[in-house]
This record gives C-alpha cells, sequence and structure tokens, in this order.
C-alpha cells in the first residue's frame, strides 16, 4: 500500500525513554540491578485511583481499576528497598542521574531549568506499588540536527522505571511484578510533532539514541530503552503508542498505524453513506445459548458445560465492514474484540462476517441471525462467558462500534513484535499529574551547568572521524560501531586487550547482531565480561576465532567465567610442542597434493591445521610452525 504521507497530513511526536547505568537508583541506594532468583520478598495489593486536587478523576486510571486485579509484588534484599515497597518515604533524588539529563540536554541544545520539583503521574496498573509513577522536568526547548532539517525538542525529563511484570495467576486476576526494576533512572527526552513520514520517524530516534549512548551513562539490552510515538493525522485522531522496543520497527508502526487510521476513516464514511447511524446501535443483547448446545465449537462447547452463556449483538448495516483489514492481520473486528478483552474480560470475539468457521456450521449462523433480527447487510457478534462478562464485552463492543460512525477515537496503544498495535487504555487526562509532596526540590546551578557543558562527552560524528584515523577502521566500520548500543565499550576494549580494532568493531558489530538473530540473548553477558573476552584474546590464552563461541555459551551460562567457558567448550589453547605434531600428521597425510602444489602447499596445510586447532591456537603461531616445517 503506497501512502503519501504529506497528503494524508501525517504528524508524528517521540518520547524516547532510556534507562540510566547510575551507581543507585533514584530515590534510594539500591543499586539498578534485576535478580533472576526466586524471590525472597512477596505482598499482594489492589490499587484504586484517587481523585486529583480538583476533584477529576484520571479516565486511564479509572479503567485500569475496572479490571478488578490485585497485583503480587516480588522482591529480593539485593536490589529493593521499602522504598520501592512504599513502605518509606523516597530519599533525595539521585544526582549523579540529575547529572546525566543535563548532559543529554546540553548536548540536545536545550536551557536546563533553575529547580527540579517532582511530580506524581498516576499510575495504577499494577506497574508502581504507590500507584504514580515520580516525574520530573530538567530541561526544556532544545533542537537536534538530522539530516539538513532542525528536530526541536521539547523536554528533558527525569523519571523512575516502572515495575516489570512476569505474569499473570487466577485467570489474569491477580498480576505478578518485579520491583527490582521499579526505580531505576530513566531519561525521557520528547519532539516536537514536526516529523512527516515513517523513515524520518526512525532516523529521528537512531540520532536521539546516539546522543544518549553518548553520554557513556545509559544502559543497553533489551528493555533498557523505549520509543513512545505520538501519531495523528488531521481527520483521524492523536493516537500514543507504548513500548516500542526496537528501533527498527519505528518506521513499521508508523506506517501500519497510518493504514489503520485511513481504513477507520474509510469505514466512517462508507458506514454513514448507508446512513448507518450511531443510534441504531442498540444495547440489546439475546441470550443465543440454546442454538450452540450441540456445537462443534471448541471455545463456545467449553464455556457451555461450564453454564456460561452465549450472547449476541446485532450491528446494523455492519456486514462486510466487521472483517475488513486495517492493517496486517487486523481487522475492524480486531478493534471490538480488544474493547471486549478489556473491558469484558473475555478471551475475544465471534463475528459473522468470519462465518461459517471455528467449527460453527451454517445452520448455527442462520439460527443466530433469526434470534437477534438480523437482516441482510447486518452483522452480528457474539461472546461465549460468564453472563456478567458477556454483557460487559459487549457493551464495549457497541460502544467501539459506535465510535467507527464518529470517527478515530484518541487511544493509548502497545506496540506488537510485528509492528502492529492493540488498544491498551484510554489516553489520560489532564486529573493524571499532581505535585510530589514527600521531596525537597533540587536546586540546578549556573556552576554545574557550566562543568557539565566544558565537559561534554564526544559527538557521534567526531567520534566516527576519530575511530577512522586513530584506529584505521573503514568508513561502514566506524560508524557501525558509532550507531551500536556497544559504542562506549569499544575504546576501553581495544586499549585494555591490545587486539586489532578491526576485530573487535567486527565482533561488536556485524558478529553481535548476527548472534542476535539466531535468538540469543546478548544481554545476558556484561561488559566486564566481554573485556575479559579479548584480554584473553590479547594475552594469548585464547584464539579470535573461539571469541564468537565463548560469548555464546556465557549467554546461556550466566555468571561463569570467561576461563570456565573456554575449558567448557575445550578451548585450552595447544602448547608449541602440540601444534608441532598436528603440523606434521597433517603434511604427513596430505603429502602428495602438498609435492604436487609446491610453493603454494602453505595455504592448504594452515587451513587444514587451523580446522583441526579452531579456538585453540593463534593463527600466527601455526603459521610460523607451517613455513619452518615447509622448508
Amino acid at each position: 500500500m503506497t501512502i503519501d504521507y504529506a497528503k494524508v497530513g501525517l504528524k508524528v511526536g517521540l518520547e524516547i525513554h532510556q534507562q540510566l547505568a547510575t551507581q543507585e537508583k533514584l530515590f534510594c541506594s539500591c543499586p539498578p540491578e534485576l535478580f533472576k532468583d526466586a524471590p525472597e520478598i512477596v505482598f499482594l495489593r489492589r490499587l484504586r485511583p484517587t481523585q486529583s486536587e480538583l476533584g477529576q478523576i484520571d479516565p486511564a486510571a479509572y479503567f485500569e481499576f475496572q479490571k478488578g486485579v490485585k497485583v503480587l509484588y516480588e522482591a529480593n534484599r539485593q536490589s529493593s528497598c521499602l522504598v520501592e515497597m512504599d513502605e518509606e518515604p523516597p530519599h533525595p533524588m539521585n544526582l549523579e542521574a540529575v547529572e546525566v539529563v543535563l548532559t543529554a540536554s546540553l548536548m540536545m541544545n536545550m536551557k536546563p531549568i533553575d529547580e527540579v520539583h517532582v511530580m506524581r503521574k498516576t499510575v495504577i496498573d499494577g506497574s508502581n506499588t504507590t500507584g504514580f509513577q515520580r516525574t520530573s522536568i530538567i530541561a526544556l526547548d532544545g533542537w537536534i540536527k538530522v539530516g539538513e532539517k532542525i528536530i526541536p525538542m521539547q523536554a528533558a525529563s527525569l523519571e523512575e522505571d516502572a515495575a516489570r511484570k512476569t505474569g499473570n495467576e487466577g485467570e489474569g486476576k491477580i498480576i505478578r511484578y518485579r520491583i527490582d526494576r521499579l526505580g531505576i533512572p530513566l531519561i525521557e527526552v520528547a519532539t516536537a510533532p514536526v516529523i512527516y513520514s515513517p523513515q524520518e520517524a526512525q532516523e529521528v530516534a537512531l540520532v536521539i539514541g546516539r546522543i544518549l549512548r553518548d553520554t557513556g551513562k545509559v544502559m543497553r539490552g533489551l528493555g533498557t530503552i523505549r520509543q513512545d510515538l505520538n501519531v495523528s493525522l488531521p481527520n483521524g485522531a492523536l493516537i500514543e503508542i507504548k513500548g516500542v522496543q526496537q528501533l527498527e520497527l519505528i518506521s513499521t508502526v508508523v506506517e501500519y498505524e497510518v493504514q489503520r487510521q485511513l481504513g477507520l476513516i474509510a469505514v466512517k464514511e462508507e458506514l454513514s453513506a448507508k446512513g448507518i447511524k450511531a443510534a441504531d446501535i442498540k444495547e440489546d443483547f439475546a441470550d443465543v445459548t440454546d442454538i450452540f448446545k450441540e456445537t462443534k465449537s471448541k471455545v463456545i462447547r467449553k464455556a457451555i458445560d461450564k453454564n456460561q452463556a452465549v450472547k449476541a449483538l446485532r450491528l446494523p448495516g455492519f456486514a462486510g465492514f466487521v472483517g475488513r483489514e486495517l492493517m496486517p492481520n487486523f481487522r475492524v473486528g480486531s478493534e471490538l474484540s480488544d474493547r471486549a478483552k478489556f473491558w469484558g474480560r473475555v478471551g475475544g470475539i465471534f463475528h459473522t462476517d468470519e462465518m461459517p468457521n471455528y467449527g460453527i456450521t451454517t445452520e448455527e449462523v442462520e439460527a443466530l441471525r433469526k434470534a437477534v433480527g438480523a437482516i441482510e447487510g447486518d452483522a452480528v457478534v457474539f461472546v461465549a462467558d460468564s453472563i456478567e462478562n458477556t454483557v460487559d464485552a459487549l457493551k464495549a463492543v457497541a460502544e467501539r462500534a459506535r465510535e467507527l460512525l464518529t470517527g478515530v477515537p484518541a487511544e493509548t496503544r502497545t506496540a506488537k513484535e510485528d509492528g502492529t498495535t492493540r488498544y491498551m487504555r484510554p489516553r489520560p487526562g489532564a486529573a493524571r499529574m499532581y505535585p510530589e509532596t514527600d521531596i525537597p526540590p533540587t536546586q540546578i546551578t549556573e556552576a554545574l551547568v557550566e562543568k557539565i557543558r566544558a565537559n561534554l562527552p564526544e559527538s557521534a560524528d567526531k567520534k566516527q572521524q576519530r575511530l577512522a584515523k586513530q584506529y584505521g577502521l573503514n568508513e561502514k566500520l566506524a560508524k557501525q560501531i558509532v550507531d551500536s548500543e556497544y559504542n562506549p565499550l569499544f575504546d576501553a576494549i581495544v586499549k585494555e586487550s591490545g587486539v586489532s580494532a578491526t576485530t573487535v568493531a567486527v565482533f561488536l558489530t556485524e558478529t553481535m547482531k548476527a548472534l542476535k538473530r539466531d535468538g540469543l540473548q546478548t544481554e545476558n553477558v556484561f561488559d566486564e565480561q566481554i573485556k575479559e573476552i579479548f584480554r584473553c584474546v590479547g594475552s594469548g590464552e585464547l584464539a579470535k576465532e573461539a571469541v564468537g563461541d565463548v560469548f555464546s555459551w556465557l549467554t546461556i551460562n550466566e555468571g561463569k567465567t570467561v576461563r570456565e567457558a573456554a575449558e567448557a567448550l575445550g578451548f585450552k589453547m595447544l602448547s608449541r610442542e602440540e601444534l608441532s605434531i598436528i603440523v606434521d600428521r597433517v603434511i604427513a597425510n596430505n603429502k602428495t597434493q602438498i609435492d604436487k602444489v609446491g610453493k603454494g602447499a602453505f595455504g592448504l596445510v594452515m587451513g587444514l591445521v587451523m580446522k583441526n586447532a579452531r579456538g585453540k591456537a593463534i593463527p600466527e603461531a601455526v603459521s610460523a610452525i607451517i613455513k619452518d616445517k615447509l622448508k
């Protein structure tokens, strides 16, 4: 589908969130570390929305409360304390984190504020034990250059990260969160909505991410950076899309959201042209359980066997529209289903645009249509679950169907791994934010700003030029290193290990990407372990050919050492005597061919020996022995 984004009036704003690599969390002295063992502490809570100072309740908070879930929090003593449990007031703000945000702000030409005031942002989905997230503005009104275009930067903020969700229990009635991530400092930077194409959105995010990495004070790995997108069309709506974790997915997410909104606009126009009005959609839910008493549908059969009900809703004039695709593998029916799942706590919906199917027969569909009074051109949506859930689900479906006749509803959506999005919650209102009374303001003095300004880190462009000149890297490798999340690590490895800069650069960029594509959890290996791998290569304890295998072994054997990896993989370096024996054997076994090749025999022997000694010998040492033997 080709779209003229300028013609449709696309506008995108970015909000980039990145965890900071500080010594302590934002409001306590716990280390910002995650744990993988069984929790030492668990406690159960249910969060409730509160009124703002004006007596208002945020709609997004009320939405979460309506789910009626409880939250089981998990913790250990190493990475959490009473602050994260909301049993102790927060400590003063982490000044190291403030300085990191100031550094990034100045690199984006922003103006620091004089005094930092912490605010509370209502969040009652369980991801914060307090029912709110603490956030504060550090700097405002800056700009960055992306290509030839100036992108205004609205603000840089410092906030605490949320707890991480680990699962559900009791059919979703209890949500489990680990609070080790809660309180890790996050920088949030926001652009103005001046991005006009999916590719431009991705390019802007790349430049911002590069600047954040240039500080040398951000974490890396999956989940440490999250990109939120604000996407709007003049005839559509402002949609906030949360949680895009992969940079290369940004353009796809924007592209699909534009497709979705254009599709919804087309549906509205076509339904209106047919004379369908919102008032035509009545909340008359027919009990059609008896129709499916002998059904072969597994989902409906399971519900009926549990003495649950099947209820149906007629959507006048909607035939053919419910099954219409809005973006890949996502239809108008998906819009209705998302609302039913969240508000009705059901697994999904059935609709007649996809019938007969899923074990449901033509006869059952005809009986269903008759039961709800559907005529030609009508669609029918039906749900199997408890009576309460089916009613709530169909109310949500009716509401979303009415919205189809008024346009694109403003809402918050969550990004999926394929670039599509799903309904997350209503857009938050103004009642969401209010002052934090437990933390005093923090002064940002002119002296502090000037001290940071005088010591700003090397920019990406300058670093790329330096890497090419200092280490002899080609332009492609130098750029890959600068764009890589391992950017700050490269210099340290080369200086400490003495290994060829090109070898290190290729591993940190091309090899690392290949390992990720193979499904390895590369974030399981810490920077110090990567340094140790190359120190062993530099000292001759490990062959450079073994680096990838050792790294891969460490990703699935967390907490182990490089030497343990080498030993487990059989990469103990061969002595000169052992190498000499291998060379003699290769020459003896291939004497006829060697005599035939003559002076070109070196390459033949070298290849055969390294095949036997891969990861256990330095090529230079093998080369010297072969040359000596062939004389």
